[in-house]
């Protein structure tokens, strides 16, 4: 059964949303009421990083990456209907060199400004790919390494050709660089420079330099997105301010002011909502929706690029190298019950993308709901009634995109017994659960765990697929926790990469993903719908077929 940070979670952060509260109110004057204030609870356990690269999963690139800075190409969250796609964002455009697929041209985007005045240019981009890349860099800060460069394994450099132009190199030809580059967000080098210069001349370690310089850019930071930093307490709140001389006239915000609430409770961040406290929650608590549109709130969702799995440890002693205890147990879950469970707010998996999508293929395998064959594969495999198999699985609490993890997991526990699965868990906070991600299942923090739970995108190949199963990504590269590795995967994964007709790509991925539903290597649960409650006085709110969502065109009553 699951240990109890959940408790300590809630009394810990219902203790602080009343401090908050008492906050609030003590600094209720008349020009703070003029103010059009947005409060938002999160369900991380803490406010994401705000340096530039975002922590605490996507909720970070949704709440402190997107408002604040802006990447190179972005993700068009402008429609509800349509799946979102790429668009430029800084780069207005960008080629592949045809002679050379590694090498990359990006012409950027000319006028704009960071929130300190400063230009971004060509300059600028060279040295934000440093801070993650080039060790040697002053700017170089480990802690954002983590959250980026697994997300963009194959970018290696970047030289600037002119103001406005910038070439990047990768180390294989690579047709996802554009749609990885959404996550590489600019920061200001200037703003940067001067905290660096404001360390104290007593220390003298570069790397002890750096970290100093960048803690002082989280407390104030310089992006040069819709939202500007405007106070920051940790594990508390942030506030962003709105940028009025924001670069894209139709994202220039309408709301003053937006605060980030951590609230990783479902029940809390619910009472904070149904109290007054928040005027927008995140993954509110399934049993609570009714109660919440009796209210008055409106409650938002949309299918997203997304799966809830568990990614199987191929490891010697895992029971997950067996393809059958596999299969049993993708056949052994109940998954139109636990869409009942969660008030029909999730979509049944049997992949990585849904059936429909371009990418979906034609499998052999049918991940459907068929206990007599799971169990004969198990039984086929050693596994009985009185001889079951024990397995651990790792899990959060709350998180970005992990829905509602204890009940489900609860619910599946009780499923797989019918399987002859003995399944324990270690529960363990979402930022370290995340962190351990890349680490993989040979980490000591893994605990010698035979799966992981840890949601994840899809809305790109990369992201969706080619980090989990190529021999390339595993730890610390990226995220192929497990340690998946097949010769004719990697085939399939190479054919997909260098593919840069997209249509044709589209055919390569299928036959990717056919095969990863084949193979396996994931207990596919389900497909999240991004469930978010509101207030009424939230308007001009786009729930868009993303991971992420646009503040900066909501308007507030």
């Amino acid at each position: 059964m699951f240990s109890p940070p959940a408790k300590k979670f809630s009394a810990r952060h219902l203790g602080r949303l009343a401090l908050t509260a008492a906050m609030a109110a003590a600094c209720g004057t008349s020009a703070m009421a003029q103010e059009k204030i947005l409060r938002i609870g999160m369900t991380a356990g803490d406010i994401p990083r705000t340096s530039g690269q975002p922590d605490q999963g996507f909720e970070g690139n949704r709440f402190t990456g997107i408002p604040i800075y802006d990447s190179l190409t972005q993700w068009d969250l402008s429609s509800e209907t349509k799946p979102s796609v790429l668009i430029p964002g800084l780069a207005e455009s960008w080629t592949v060199d045809d002679a050379d697929k590694t090498k990359w041209i990006f012409k950027l985007r000319p006028g704009v400004k960071f929130h300190d005045g400063s230009d971004f240019d060509a300059d600028a981009v060279v040295w934000n790919v440093d801070k993650v890349l080039s060790k040697d860099a002053p700017q170089y800060d480990p802690a954002q390494v983590g959250a980026t460069a697994s997300r963009m394994p194959t970018l290696r450099s970047a030289r600037k050709i002119d103001d406005l132009t910038v070439e990047l190199v990768t180390s294989e030809p690579d047709s996802f660089l554009p749609i990885n580059l959404t996550n590489l967000f600019m920061a200001s080098p200037a703003h940067w420079q001067a905290k660096f210069e404001a360390v104290p001349a007593t220390v003298t370690d570069p790397a002890e330099r750096s970290k100093q310089a960048w803690a002082a850019f989280a407390a104030d930071a310089s992006g040069s997105g819709p939202f500007k930093p405007a106070r920051f307490v940790p594990r508390e709140r942030f506030e962003m301010v709105k940028n009025e001389a924001y670069w894209d006239e139709k994202r220039r915000p309408a709301i003053d002011r937006v605060v980030l609430l951590p609230l990783p409770e479902p029940s809390a961040r619910t009472a904070a909502l149904m109290s007054g406290q928040v005027d927008w929650i995140e993954a509110p608590a399934p049993d609570a929706i009714d109660a919440i549109k009796g209210r008055g709130f409106n409650v938002y969702s949309n299918p997203q690029p997304h799966i809830w799995p568990w990614q199987f440890s191929f490891l010697e002693d895992s029971p997950f190298a067996d393809a059958r205890v596999r299969h049993a147990a993708n056949l052994c879950v109940d998954r139109a019950s636990l869409k009942v469970l969660l008030g029909g707010l999730m979509e049944e998996a049997s992949g990585i993308v849904a059936k429909g999508h371009p990418w979906y293929g034609k499998p052999t395998f049918d991940v459907k709901y068929d206990v007599p064959a799971g169990q004969k594969l198990m039984q086929e495999a050693g596994f009985s009634a009185s001889k079951p198999v024990k397995v651990k699985i790792q899990t959060s609490a709350s998180g970005s995109g992990q829905m509602q993890p204890l009940p489900m997991n609860e619910f599946i526990q009780q499923n797989l017994k019918d399987c002859y699965f003995d399944v324990e868990f270690d529960v363990l906070e979402w930022n370290t659960l995340f962190s351990g991600w890349r680490l993989g299942a040979k980490d000591p923090g893994a605990h010698n765990s035979h799966a992981t739970n840890v949601t994840a995108a899809t809305m790109d190949p990369f992201f969706a697929m080619v980090r989990f199963v190529s021999t390339k990504a595993q730890p610390p590269v990226s995220n192929n926790w497990g340690y998946y590795s097949n010769p004719k995967m990697d085939e399939l994964v190479d054919k997909a990469r260098t593919t840069f007709d997209a249509d044709e790509r589209d055919v390569a991925l299928a036959h990717l993903h056919e095969y990863i539903v084949d193979e396996a290597p994931f207990l596919f649960v389900a497909h999240d719908v991004g469930p978010r409650a509101m207030s009424a006085k939230v308007k001009n709110v786009v729930q868009p077929k993303s991971w992420f969502i646009d503040i900066a065109t909501m308007q507030m009553d």
